[in-house]
């Protein structure tokens, strides 16, 4: 499976080149959220829009990026979801458990925002 990277100063935009997030698509995309992560990014926005279905691993690698970010202060988004895709995430009920934006401009509006807090918290404890 192929996927885009279009790196940003506070943020990555991975983009899987893909019909299907099946197990071997989620593989390659857990090594990706483990090499930005070690790199020092904890913001990562995932656009879905190639993608139009997913089977329960493709689902997990999420909950995998999400903890990663989660664990360094920053955001993981999901962004480009088709119905089919929010309705997966309704029925297993993972739809709370991801932030999910319309678009890639929204996604990037709430990592600054939550950038924006998370500076104002360290001038505060200074």
């Amino acid at each position: 499976m192929k996927f885009t990277v279009d790196k940003h100063e506070r943020y990555v935009v991975i983009e899987p080149l893909t019909d299907f997030l099946d197990g071997e698509a989620a593989a390659k995309l857990k090594g990706e959220f483990m090499l930005r992560h070690t790199g020092g990014q904890r913001n990562i926005v995932l656009n879905l829009c190639h993608v139009g279905d997913a089977d329960e691993d493709g689902l997990r690698m999420g909950l995998l990026a999400r903890r990663l970010c989660k664990a360094s202060g920053g955001l993981f988004i999901l962004t480009g979801l088709n119905q089919k895709l929010k309705e997966l995430l309704r029925v297993t009920n993972l739809e709370g458990y991801f932030k999910i934006a319309p678009s890639i401009s929204k996604a990037e509006d709430m990592i600054f925002g939550n950038e924006i807090r998370l500076d104002l918290r360290g001038e505060q404890a200074q």
